[in-house]
């Protein structure tokens, strides 16, 4: 199944990126980042920042980060994949960092939630990753497919990773 990403949720005040590899099926079916229920990003992210309530609604979710100045995409713009697996994912397409660089230059901080993102991240713009000026930092991610990360654990290396 041909899988389109969406566009990035950022604004200009964004300092800190954090992307996923490529929106899952429930993802993609509600148009939502992190739409699947057993995904821990939303309330791991409104713990860490501040412990917030977590928005029930979409799009206050997204005006949380952006409140912190955290923006939201994806390594990937396209690919094949069947299922929600990152090990599925086949014919990817990258998206276009440098352009969202240069129209947002205050993103200094990149994270990457897991693995794949930053496999992405690297194979399709290595040169991005040689910007003294950008601090990049894989996290475990936050798909419930990891089970190696939990609870304290996990919010401990994101909280680090958010706020220092």
């Amino acid at each position: 199944m041909l899988c389109q990403g969406f566009p990035p949720s950022v604004d200009p005040h964004c300092h800190t990126l954090i992307l996923g590899s490529m929106p899952g099926v429930r993802s993609l079916e509600q148009q939502e980042y992190y739409a699947h229920p057993a995904n821990r990003f939303w309330p791991l992210l409104a713990k860490i920042l501040g412990n917030e309530p977590l928005p029930a609604l979409y799009a206050k979710r997204i005006e949380m980060l952006l409140t912190h100045h955290i923006a939201l995409w994806d390594s990937l713009g396209s690919c094949e994949r069947s299922g929600s697996l990152d090990s599925a994912i086949r014919r990817e397409q990258a998206n276009d960092f440098p352009a969202l660089f240069t129209t947002y230059p205050h993103l200094k901080k990149i994270c990457f939630n897991g693995t794949k993102s930053a496999q992405a991240f690297k194979k399709h713009h290595p040169e991005l990753r040689l910007d003294p000026q950008k601090i990049f930092i894989e996290l475990p991610s936050t798909s419930p497919a990891n089970a190696r990360w939990q609870g304290e654990a996990l919010e401990a290396v994101w909280r680090q990773a958010l706020l220092s």
